[in-house]
């Protein structure tokens, strides 16, 4: 039998060794905060499946954020509703102490979040824009309505001619990505979803609202928002 002396500085050095080996919690890597923009008749309850598909996977409730456009119908231009975006992306920078987050724009939403991108220098602060079904070509169901945003979103409209003339580097450092389903019936043709020099991914999603809970485009969005920073 061991004294005690001897008993008590092996099990120090027993303990010592087993601090030594022991695993350290390793912190998870902060995620980029991310910004939602709804659609027209819609505000930010739109996003309830997505944000709760981020959360799930690790972002901090105060680090997702979802404006609420005014007004939500299309009586005003997009031109208007892009400064709202403007400051609800400041606002989210400043509360998050980060210098660049990343948006996720619906319909609407989309065209709206690419025209603060492009024409408001939003592009400096964002890391990554996923426009999931933008009429970024237009859709033929804008003729049916007579408000300012929804005659903005009619194909060749003056607005969209605007944003698609040539220049260089319209996104910047921003790294884009089209989400778009060619069943969608809201946006006519369907392929007008499409975005020049953005990363497409396309769904098999039967009906346009459905594109913010389809598990596919759920899991889609979480994968490319959670990829670092260079890969």
């Amino acid at each position: 039998m061991f004294p005690l002396r001897t008993f008590l500085v092996l099990t120090l050095l027993a303990s010592l060794a087993g601090c030594a080996s022991a695993p350290r919690p390793q912190p998870s890597p902060e995620r980029v905060p991310v910004l939602f923009v709804h659609g027209t008749d819609d505000n930010p309850n739109a996003f309830h499946a997505m944000r709760r598909a981020f959360l799930e996977a690790g972002w901090p409730e105060e680090r997702l954020s979802a404006v609420r456009m005014h007004p939500n119908n299309g009586q005003a231009p997009i031109e208007v509703l892009a400064w709202q975006v403007r400051r609800a992306a400041r606002g989210l920078r400043e509360r998050t102490g980060a210098e660049r987050i990343d948006v996720v724009g619906f319909s609407l939403g989309a065209l709206v979040s690419r025209y603060w991108l492009q024409e408001l220098r939003g592009h400096l602060h964002v890391r990554r824009f996923i426009s999931i079904s933008g009429p970024h070509q237009g859709t033929y169901l804008a003729y049916v309505r007579r408000e300012p945003a929804l005659v903005q979103m009619r194909p060749g409209s003056d607005f969209l001619r605007a944003l698609e003339r040539p220049r260089k580097d319209p996104f910047g450092e921003t790294e884009v990505l089209s989400f778009w389903t060619p069943l969608d019936t809201t946006i006519l043709p369907a392929d007008s979803s499409r975005l020049p020099g953005a990363i497409e991914r396309t769904f098999l999603v039967p009906l346009h609202p459905m594109m913010l809970s389809s598990p596919e485009v759920l899991s889609a969005a979480v994968e490319e928002l959670a990829r670092p920073e260079h890969e």
